[in-house]
């Protein structure tokens, strides 16, 4: 007998009695489908085809649902592969490619239970890969082989979408055949199975079923009279419907030989029967691929273990870093404190405090001014200052106004002031005028020693030729070394790191990652901060905080000159300093404003002064009053020559 004439006998014709066989290649290359309610038989039927085909040595694979069909090991060497502890052997999604091989070129029927996994995800991605690999497989060897899946209504559904493991069944129903991959869809609800699938079936078994969803399915595919009479059927009983015959005839299946199961548990003692196992070589094979996935994921393990460890470490580096940045800031501040605690000696500074010097400048006293009034044996009016040490300097006025010449200063003045022999001062034993009570007790102040009396005495020409010198140090020397030390930094910078410093200068406070984003690079943090280092290093610009920081270039101008220059100049050398990253249409400072908004408050100023200067010195004194409630006028009044003629100097050389 031929492959194609061999047949198989799986039950009898209720109507001609006659034995019913079923051929093997359409059975094991064809597309089937058995449904019935629980208890009709349908479970019985599989494992009645199942056994045919396992007595002539045909291959199979069974996924099993429920955990039903290891009964066949009663009988037949069958692999039962699954996630319990009863299964030959635990598997997993790696094992498909093996379980594919074992059973087309080895020729091992398997039962794949997926009912012991509790993960749905696992079972499922299981299922797919053995049924791609029966699929790849089969295009090659193209070997009759049958597919039972158990509950087909949970992978190939009605309604609602399918996963990829239904749509790879579905693709098996529609092309398997020609490969030699048959299929059979075993379900209790036929009318949650989807019907692209059951129509395209070439053998369909239809148990009892009661429900009138599912009857109705029986009625549009065998007719309305097999829709009310598949209520009535017995166990075991279905209406077989065939293809290659056309044939649709009710019978009476055998009933299975080996071990049920599948069968309702009853009240009697419940006894396992022996099974048979499989060749222990089979099962050391799958043993060897799951020992190796276990080192596999024992190394994944270590590695996710070690991965955190050194996360931990990137954090904790994080922190200390960011301590550090803190710790930087505290010491720029403390830099800033100090700095401006004490004017620098190299410029012209005496140690005084800044904080004294700021109670001249809000009442109208200009350094130059006390430097003259010194060498004149005066003081100003103290009703301008509130720095009662400024009392005495060996002579002046004393605190309460009155005159007092140097040999009748007190302890209670600037004990270092002492006059010489022919009543002049000596300015290299003037000690600082400018020290507040709150910072030396007047206890602590030791007097200087006196110098001899043949030192030749500071007139007040000298001090005004000296302040002339010094002014031009200022203006001359000094700018001009800021400048050029501030736009060499900003030279030194590649064109990326100017670019984010435009960003500050534009933004006021930023982040590396929003200042590197806007000059043109990634959103990179590694690349940001590399970018960024150069330009915090360089003091361009400081930090704010949280990750932030701020331009820095007006502040460094300002410590330059020990906060003495008045804000229009500051902004005037910052604009010099600019030139060197801000094109000409940014360069106005503040970025927000206009430039004649800036250059308006200077030239206002700039005209009040010469108008003043214009006018004699009466005409000075009498602008004096509202000098000091405008910033941008430089205060003239109740000055001596020299000191005029530097501030009118300094008016006509902005110009």
């Amino acid at each position: 007998m031929t492959d194609e004439e061999q047949q198989i006998s799986v039950g009898v014709d209720q109507e001609y009695e006659d034995d019913v066989s079923l051929p093997v290649v359409e059975l094991l290359t064809g597309r089937g489908f058995i449904t019935g309610k629980s208890g009709s038989g349908k479970s019985n039927t599989a494992s009645v085809v199942a056994e045919k085909l396992l007595d002539s040595a045909f291959g199979l694979l069974i996924v099993d649902v429920d955990g039903e069909y290891y009964g066949l090991k009663e009988e037949y060497e069958i692999l039962h592969a699954g996630a319990d502890d009863e299964c030959d052997i635990v598997v997993s999604p790696e094992h498909a490619e093996k379980i594919a091989t074992l059973a087309l070129e080895q020729n091992v029927p398997i039962i794949l239970d997926v009912s012991g996994y509790l993960e749905e995800e696992t079972a499922n991605e299981l299922l797919l890969e053995v049924v791609k690999q029966l699929f790849a497989k089969e295009k090659r060897l193209k070997k009759p082989f049958l597919l039972v899946i158990e509950e087909c209504h949970e992978y190939i559904p009605e309604g609602g979408g399918m996963n990829e493991t239904g749509k790879m069944l579905i693709k098996v129903g529609k092309r398997g055949r020609k490969h030699g991959l048959g299929i059979v869809g075993i379900s209790q609800r036929p009318a949650d199975v989807k019907k692209d699938f059951i129509t395209q079936c070439d053998w369909l078994c239809w148990h009892r079923l009661t429900w009138d969803n599912d009857t109705k399915v029986v009625g549009r595919i065998l007719g309305s009279k097999y829709a009310s009479a598949v209520e009535d059927l017995g166990d075991g009983e279905a209406f077989l419907m065939t293809d290659w015959d056309e044939s649709i005839r009710r019978i009476q299946f055998h009933r299975k030989r080996t071990f049920d199961a599948g069968a309702t548990p009853g009240l009697d003692d419940f006894e396992r029967p022996e099974l048979k196992s499989v060749s222990s070589d089979l099962v050391g094979e799958l043993q060897s691929i799951s020992d190796e996935q276990e080192r596999h994921e024992s190394e994944l393990a270590d590695l996710r273990q070690e991965l955190e460890k050194k996360d931990q470490r990137i954090r904790q580096l994080e922190r200390e870093l960011e301590d550090a940045r803190d710790l930087s800031d505290m010491a720029d501040q403390f830099a800033q404190a100090m700095l401006g605690k004490a004017e620098a000696p190299y410029r012209g500074g005496g140690g005084r405090s800044v904080a004294s010097a700021n109670r001249r400048e809000q009442a109208g006293i200009d350094d130059y001014d006390v430097a003259v009034a010194k060498t004149e044996g005066e003081s100003p009016d103290p009703a301008e200052t509130d720095d009662p040490g400024d009392g005495g300097d060996g002579g002046g006025e004393s605190g309460d106004g009155t005159d007092v010449s140097s040999d009748e200063a007190t302890d209670d003045g600037d004990a270092a002031g002492r006059s010489g022999d022919d009543g002049e001062v000596d300015s290299r034993n003037a000690g600082p005028s400018d020290v507040e009570a709150s910072d030396v007790e007047p206890a602590d102040v030791e007097p200087a020693d006196v110098e001899p009396s043949d030192v030749d005495p500071v007139t007040r020409a000298d001090v005004a030729e000296g302040a002339l010198r010094f002014d031009d140090a200022v203006e001359l020397g000094t700018r001009e070394a800021v400048i050029e030390e501030l736009r060499g930094r900003i030279e030194a910078l590649s064109d990326l790191s100017r670019g984010m410093l435009r960003h500050y200068r534009r933004e006021g406070v930023s982040d590396p990652v929003a200042a590197h984003i806007d000059a043109g690079g990634d959103g990179d943090d590694e690349h940001a901060y590399s970018r960024h280092r150069p330009i915090r290093k360089s003091g361009l610009i400081r930090h704010a905080g949280r990750g932030h920081y701020t331009y820095a270039v007006p502040d460094l101008i300002r410590e330059a000159y020990a906060d003495r220059l008045d804000e229009p100049a500051v902004r005037e050398t910052v604009r010099e300093v600019e030139t060197a990253f801000v094109p000409p249409a940014e360069r106005e400072y503040p970025p927000d404003a206009g430039p004649e908004a800036v250059e308006g408050s200077v030239e206002e100023g700039k005209r009040a002064v010469k108008s003043g200067a214009e006018g004699g010195v009466g005409s000075v004194s009498e602008t004096s009053e509202n000098a000091a409630d405008d910033e941008t006028t430089p205060y003239t009044g109740d000055l001596s020559e020299a000191a005029r003629r530097i501030a009118e100097r300094g008016v006509d050389g902005d110009e």
